[in-house]
């Protein structure tokens, strides 16, 4: 059976992730044979600050996955994030021209080839082109058109733009630890390929994805994704609304956070007090859980509430039957679903990535790493590509050549 090697790395705020898995020909689970973690000091809020930084943690966390994979991996599928993320709708259509008027893969190539033609800030690049659906001679809601015949194809298609400094500086950190990109992938998107069902999407569902510096969005609605949003407002501002409140060091608000939050009081089960570690001449002192419970609280409102208002403006709150799904590291904080039942009056679960087979699976059957399980899927409906099997064969012929010229040198030597 014919296998296929896919690595991911997902470049967050306060950890850089690395997986390697493979994937058998004609299934749709990942057998994980690598995974690694680097804490992330080169980020902020989904952009790169520091190339070095960044560089050095893909490294580590690479290195690890590579040592436990026993494969040594040189393309990397690289996700995306920050407020620099910006998308629009776009309709395109082309004429069929052959004379049986049948649509082919070359006609989909040729109205992707027309939208990247459409003008831009100077400033940006299309990061992904996703067709939402497709129309044939005016007829709408076909999801797949090829073999269909009809003397125009129309697309209405989902266009995600990214920054180009932004996508340069992923680049040359990625390129600095010693590999590649293969493919720069939304994150939201990357997310949502792991975490979503079918049946969410086609009903309307949204994804939220709350990391360290940023949070994800991706509404899908029909089967097809809608809209993709990021916003700089996520756990690292809840740990620092908790280190400026109660004076703390940011390791200790983070623990505290972590051990004893809730993200809306309704879901305190005990309301006991904590010890809060005092620094310099400060003395310990005890809070009540409900007092940190608040501070969470409200930061993590004025979120949902943002994201709530995002919602309405973009006219999909209506649309939305599935209701929410919250995944990340921030959504582990406890009480986050009743939290986003409240603030968006639709239900709300949480998202960990599924169909994972064998090996680490079980490693990354967390929220926290639900964008790397997805960026090892890649964008839904693009071509999967086989470039470990070409590097694992080149390797291999490579070393049969070595071998053939030592055993030469040697009789040579004679």
């Amino acid at each position: 059976m014919k296998k296929e090697i896919i690595a991911g790395i997902d470049l967050g705020t306060t950890k850089v992730c690395a997986v390697i898995a493979e994937r058998e020909e004609g299934k749709q689970s990942f057998n994980i044979l690598g995974f690694g973690i680097a804490p992330s000091e080169g980020l902020h809020k989904g952009l790169v600050a520091n190339i070095g930084k960044t560089a050095e943690a893909i490294k580590e966390a690479m290195s690890i996955a590579s040592n436990r994979a026993g494969i040594a991996i040189n393309l990397v599928n690289v996700g995306v994030a920050g407020e620099h993320i910006t998308s629009l709708l776009h309709r395109n259509y082309v004429t069929i021209s052959s004379d049986e008027k049948e649509i082919t893969k070359k006609d989909l190539e040729r109205l992707e080839a027309d939208v990247r033609t459409i003008r831009i800030p100077s400033d940006r690049q299309i990061l992904h082109i996703i067709p939402i659906e497709f129309s044939v001679d005016h007829q709408p809601g076909i999801e797949n058109p090829i073999g269909m015949s009809g003397s125009r194809l129309e697309a209405s298609n989902h266009v995600v733009l990214a920054s180009i400094p932004a996508i340069q500086n992923i680049k040359k950190s990625v390129e600095r630890a010693g590999l590649k990109v293969k493919d720069y992938i939304l994150q939201p998107i990357a997310s949502s390929t792991s975490v979503l069902e079918e049946s969410e999407k086609d009903l309307g569902v949204i994804l939220l994805d709350i990391g360290g510096g940023t949070t994800d969005i991706a509404i899908y609605h029909k089967k097809a994704i809608k809209h993709t949003k990021v916003i700089g407002i996520a756990g690292n501002q809840v740990t620092n609304d908790i280190r400026e409140s109660l004076g703390v060091v940011t390791e200790e608000a983070e623990k505290l956070k972590k051990e004893y939050g809730y993200a809306i009081e309704t879901a305190i089960i005990k309301d006991e007090d904590i010890l809060i570690k005092g620094v310099g001449a400060r003395g310990n002192t005890k809070i009540p859980i409900s007092l940190l419970t608040q501070i969470i609280s409200l930061r993590m409102r004025e979120l949902f509430t943002l994201i709530d208002n995002e919602l309405r403006s973009a006219g999909y709150k209506n649309k939305v039957k599935a209701g929410i799904v919250l995944t990340g590291g921030g959504s582990l904080l406890r009480g986050c679903p009743e939290l986003a039942e409240e603030v968006f009056g639709l239900p709300a679960r949480i998202g960990v990535p599924q169909e994972l087979g064998e090996g680490l699976s079980t490693e990354i059957e967390s929220p926290e790493f639900a964008t790397v399980a997805g960026l090892i899927r890649g964008i839904p409906g693009s071509k999967s590509s086989d470039y470990q099997l070409i590097k694992k064969k080149k390797e291999t012929k490579n070393t049969i050549k070595l071998f053939v010229k030592r055993v030469q040198e040697f009789f040579d030597e004679l």
